[in-house]
Protein backbone atom coordinates (compact mmCIF):
# COMPACT_ATOMS: atom_id res chain seq x y z
CA UNK A 1 0.00 0.00 0.00
CA UNK A 2 1.62 3.25 -1.09
CA UNK A 3 1.78 5.47 1.27
CA UNK A 4 -0.16 9.22 1.70
CA UNK A 5 1.81 11.85 1.29
CA UNK A 6 2.22 14.96 3.34
CA UNK A 7 0.90 18.21 2.57
CA UNK A 8 3.76 19.30 0.14
CA UNK A 9 4.60 19.48 -3.75
CA UNK A 10 6.09 16.32 -5.47
CA UNK A 11 8.08 16.59 -8.23
CA UNK A 12 9.31 13.42 -10.28
CA UNK A 13 11.96 12.99 -13.17
CA UNK A 14 10.85 11.44 -16.38
CA UNK A 15 12.21 7.86 -15.41
CA UNK A 16 10.14 8.17 -12.27
CA UNK A 17 13.04 7.62 -9.81
CA UNK A 18 16.00 9.25 -8.88
CA UNK A 19 17.91 10.00 -5.86
CA UNK A 20 15.46 12.11 -3.58
CA UNK A 21 15.92 15.42 -2.63
CA UNK A 22 14.25 17.15 0.12
CA UNK A 23 13.51 20.92 -0.42
CA UNK A 24 12.71 23.15 2.52
CA UNK A 25 10.89 26.35 1.75
CA UNK A 26 11.98 29.80 3.10
CA UNK A 27 9.16 32.18 5.36
CA UNK A 28 7.28 32.67 2.70
CA UNK A 29 5.44 29.16 2.70
CA UNK A 30 5.11 27.06 -0.77
CA UNK A 31 5.18 29.19 -2.94
CA UNK A 32 5.73 29.39 -7.04
CA UNK A 33 9.27 29.50 -6.13
CA UNK A 34 9.92 26.05 -4.19
CA UNK A 35 7.77 25.08 -6.75
CA UNK A 36 9.50 25.11 -9.95
CA UNK A 37 12.96 24.76 -7.92
CA UNK A 38 11.19 21.28 -7.30
CA UNK A 39 10.81 20.79 -10.76
CA UNK A 40 14.45 21.60 -12.17
CA UNK A 41 15.42 19.25 -9.82
CA UNK A 42 13.13 16.58 -11.05
CA UNK A 43 14.48 17.35 -14.61
CA UNK A 44 18.15 16.89 -14.11
CA UNK A 45 17.01 13.51 -12.38
CA UNK A 46 16.23 13.89 -8.66
CA UNK A 47 13.05 12.82 -7.12
CA UNK A 48 12.17 16.28 -5.17
CA UNK A 49 9.67 17.03 -2.40
CA UNK A 50 8.90 20.08 -0.23
CA UNK A 51 6.70 19.63 2.48
CA UNK A 52 4.77 22.44 3.07
CA UNK A 53 5.28 23.48 6.91
CA UNK A 54 2.69 25.91 6.97
CA UNK A 55 -0.16 23.65 5.57
CA UNK A 56 -1.19 26.39 3.27
CA UNK A 57 -0.30 29.33 4.05
CA UNK A 58 1.84 31.93 1.64
CA UNK A 59 2.80 35.10 1.53
CA UNK A 60 4.95 37.59 -0.72
CA UNK A 61 4.48 40.04 2.23
CA UNK A 62 7.77 40.46 5.06
CA UNK A 63 5.15 41.82 7.53
CA UNK A 64 3.29 38.34 7.18
CA UNK A 65 5.84 36.26 6.34
CA UNK A 66 7.67 37.20 9.80
CA UNK A 67 4.33 36.19 11.77
CA UNK A 68 4.22 32.93 9.60
CA UNK A 69 7.77 32.06 10.70
CA UNK A 70 7.57 33.39 14.37
CA UNK A 71 3.97 31.01 14.89
CA UNK A 72 6.18 27.98 13.34
CA UNK A 73 8.85 28.79 16.53
CA UNK A 74 6.17 28.16 18.81
CA UNK A 75 5.32 24.54 17.49
CA UNK A 76 8.93 23.14 16.49
CA UNK A 77 8.14 20.06 17.55
CA UNK A 78 5.34 19.82 15.12
CA UNK A 79 7.34 20.79 12.16
CA UNK A 80 10.15 18.23 13.48
CA UNK A 81 7.08 15.27 13.05
CA UNK A 82 6.10 17.22 9.57
CA UNK A 83 9.80 16.49 8.33
CA UNK A 84 9.78 13.17 9.63
CA UNK A 85 6.84 12.28 8.08
CA UNK A 86 8.19 13.92 4.90
CA UNK A 87 11.22 11.64 5.24
CA UNK A 88 9.19 8.61 5.64
CA UNK A 89 7.78 9.74 2.25
CA UNK A 90 10.27 10.21 0.53
CA UNK A 91 12.04 7.51 1.34
CA UNK A 92 9.28 5.10 0.46
CA UNK A 93 8.71 7.22 -3.07
CA UNK A 94 12.45 7.25 -4.31
CA UNK A 95 12.88 3.41 -3.33
CA UNK A 96 16.51 1.96 -4.24
CA UNK A 97 17.54 5.43 -4.75
CA UNK A 98 16.87 6.77 -0.88
CA UNK A 99 19.80 5.80 0.77
CA UNK A 100 20.72 8.69 2.35
CA UNK A 101 19.08 11.79 0.75
CA UNK A 102 19.90 15.25 0.46
CA UNK A 103 18.21 17.93 2.03
CA UNK A 104 18.14 21.89 0.94
CA UNK A 105 16.90 24.56 3.13
CA UNK A 106 15.82 28.22 1.92
CA UNK A 107 16.92 30.79 5.16
CA UNK A 108 14.01 29.52 7.19
CA UNK A 109 14.25 26.00 5.72
CA UNK A 110 17.83 26.10 6.37
CA UNK A 111 17.71 25.90 9.70
CA UNK A 112 15.56 22.80 9.28
CA UNK A 113 17.69 21.18 6.99
CA UNK A 114 20.46 21.67 9.72
CA UNK A 115 18.51 20.22 12.87
CA UNK A 116 17.32 17.80 10.04
CA UNK A 117 20.75 16.47 9.24
CA UNK A 118 21.90 16.54 13.21
CA UNK A 119 18.59 14.60 14.74
CA UNK A 120 18.68 12.26 11.49
CA UNK A 121 21.76 11.51 10.52
CA UNK A 122 21.20 8.03 8.63
CA UNK A 123 18.89 9.83 6.82
CA UNK A 124 20.64 12.75 5.38
CA UNK A 125 23.78 12.50 3.62
CA UNK A 126 24.05 16.05 1.97
CA UNK A 127 22.87 19.67 3.39
CA UNK A 128 22.27 22.75 1.16
CA UNK A 129 21.95 26.21 2.70
CA UNK A 130 21.05 29.24 1.20
CA UNK A 131 21.50 32.34 3.19
CA UNK A 132 20.37 30.81 6.58
CA UNK A 133 21.69 29.17 9.33
CA UNK A 134 21.10 27.65 12.73
CA UNK A 135 22.64 26.33 16.28
CA UNK A 136 22.96 22.24 16.03
CA UNK A 137 25.09 19.59 17.21
CA UNK A 138 26.52 17.77 14.62
CA UNK A 139 28.61 15.54 16.77
CA UNK A 140 26.28 12.75 14.72
CA UNK A 141 25.60 13.83 11.70
CA UNK A 142 27.48 12.01 8.48
CA UNK A 143 26.31 14.70 6.16
CA UNK A 144 28.29 17.09 3.85
CA UNK A 145 27.50 20.25 3.74
CA UNK A 146 27.10 23.18 0.69
CA UNK A 147 26.31 26.55 1.88
CA UNK A 148 25.39 29.83 -0.06
CA UNK A 149 25.57 33.27 1.64
CA UNK A 150 25.63 36.78 0.10
CA UNK A 151 27.52 39.36 1.13
CA UNK A 152 25.22 42.05 2.05
CA UNK A 153 22.67 39.98 4.43
CA UNK A 154 20.87 41.63 7.35
CA UNK A 155 18.86 39.03 8.24
CA UNK A 156 22.54 36.17 7.78
CA UNK A 157 25.17 38.57 9.93
CA UNK A 158 28.57 37.11 9.16
CA UNK A 159 28.57 36.04 12.56
CA UNK A 160 26.46 33.13 12.10
CA UNK A 161 28.13 32.20 9.24
CA UNK A 162 31.29 31.80 11.27
CA UNK A 163 29.41 30.05 13.74
CA UNK A 164 28.18 27.43 11.94
CA UNK A 165 31.81 27.20 10.11
CA UNK A 166 33.31 26.59 13.06
CA UNK A 167 30.87 24.02 14.56
CA UNK A 168 30.82 21.89 11.09
CA UNK A 169 34.45 22.04 11.93
CA UNK A 170 34.72 21.14 15.05
CA UNK A 171 32.64 18.30 14.47
CA UNK A 172 34.32 17.31 11.61
CA UNK A 173 32.17 17.46 8.72
CA UNK A 174 33.32 18.36 5.35
CA UNK A 175 32.17 21.41 4.21
CA UNK A 176 32.07 24.26 1.18
CA UNK A 177 30.99 27.76 1.95
CA UNK A 178 30.49 30.39 -0.78
CA UNK A 179 29.80 34.44 -0.43
CA UNK A 180 27.92 35.88 -3.18
CA UNK A 181 29.64 39.28 -4.13
CA UNK A 182 27.62 42.34 -3.88
CA UNK A 183 24.12 40.64 -3.41
CA UNK A 184 21.61 40.39 -0.45
CA UNK A 185 19.05 38.31 1.10
CA UNK A 186 17.16 36.02 -1.02
CA UNK A 187 19.30 36.59 -4.26
CA UNK A 188 18.48 33.00 -5.64
CA UNK A 189 14.67 34.06 -5.60
CA UNK A 190 13.06 35.14 -9.25
CA UNK A 191 10.18 36.63 -7.37
CA UNK A 192 12.02 38.66 -5.02
CA UNK A 193 12.98 41.25 -7.47
CA UNK A 194 14.53 43.57 -5.60
CA UNK A 195 17.08 41.23 -4.38
CA UNK A 196 17.27 38.25 -7.26
CA UNK A 197 20.21 38.55 -8.66
CA UNK A 198 20.48 36.24 -12.35
CA UNK A 199 23.62 35.77 -12.40
CA UNK A 200 24.51 34.58 -8.67
CA UNK A 201 21.44 32.76 -8.87
CA UNK A 202 22.76 30.46 -11.83
CA UNK A 203 26.18 29.82 -10.39
CA UNK A 204 24.31 28.96 -7.23
CA UNK A 205 22.24 26.38 -9.11
CA UNK A 206 25.23 24.91 -10.85
CA UNK A 207 27.47 24.82 -8.03
CA UNK A 208 24.42 22.99 -5.70
CA UNK A 209 23.95 20.43 -8.97
CA UNK A 210 27.30 19.66 -8.69
CA UNK A 211 27.60 18.82 -5.57
CA UNK A 212 23.76 16.76 -5.58
CA UNK A 213 25.46 14.53 -8.23
CA UNK A 214 28.63 14.14 -6.16
CA UNK A 215 26.75 12.97 -3.57
CA UNK A 216 24.28 10.86 -5.15
CA UNK A 217 26.98 8.95 -7.12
Amino acid sequence: MAQTQPDGYLALPATGTGSAVLVLHAWWGLNSVIRAFCDRLAEAGFVAFAPDLYHGKVTDQIADAEQLASALDTRVDQARADLAAAVSFLKARAGSDSAGMAVIGFSLGAFFALDLSASAPDDIRSVVLFYGSGPADFSRSKADYLAHFAEHDPYEPQSNVDALAEALRRARRPATFYQYDGVGHWFFEADRRQAYDPAAASLAWERTLAFLRRGAG
